[in-house]
Formats: C-alpha cells, structure tokens, sequence
C-alpha cells in the first residue's frame, strides 16, 4: 500500500508561479509511473505531468513549457514545478502512482489563479 499527501497549493497571480510536492510513504523507486493529474471545476480529471519508462517524462499540451516535474528519491518526493501560471490552470492537483498493480491517489491540493 502506498500513501501520497500532496502539498504546496493556494492562491497565486496570472504569471505566477507555485512548486506542488507529493511525499509518499515508500520509496518513490518502487512505484511505478508517478506524475500529476488535475481536475477543475466540472471537468474531468486530466493528465499534467508524469514520470513514464526508464525516467522519461511526460506533459500535457497545455503546460508543455511551464510545468516541469522532478523527483527526489532520497526524499520519497515528487515535485511539479508551475510557472506561467493562468486562471485556466486553477483546479485540484492529484499525485499519482501505481504500485504491485493498484493505482493510488493523493488527497489533493486546491490550487488557483487570479487576480
């Protein structure tokens, strides 16, 4: 069983920026394909960034440039650096990870942009 508690969420400025960080209770090596999802108000739950095969990374269109996800294996940790920000990035940002075949989630963390 793999626990994930996300944090780093608020309230941030058009153009601003915010890290999120997704502490996991075991080693983040151990879980396979670890990343970010998000879901805004009345929308589905949508992809932002993750970790796939042998380290690679992958992005939504529409934070491609903005968003960088990173890991910190001695922390159990996972990052999503947010740059740029814009009122259509405002959601709850989920960690995600999956282990022995199960998927796992975060609690969420609201995160929202306006002025």
């Amino acid at each position: 069983q793999v626990q994930l508690v996300e944090s780093g969420g608020g309230l941030v400025q058009p153009g601003g920026s915010l890290r999120l960080s997704c502490a996991a209770s075991r080693p983040i090596a151990s879980i396979d394909v670890m990343g970010w999802y998000r879901q805004a108000l009345g929308k589905q739950r949508e992809l932002v960034a993750r970790f796939i095969n042998r380290g690679r990374t992958q992005y939504a269109d529409s934070v491609e440039g903005r968003f960088i996800i990173s890991r910190n294996n001695a922390e159990n940790t996972v990052y999503l650096e947010m740059n740029s920000l814009r009122p259509e990035d405002t959601a709850v940002y989920y960690c995600n990870g999956d282990y022995n075949g199960l998927t796992y989630w975060g609690q969420g963390t609201q995160v929202t942009v306006s002025s």
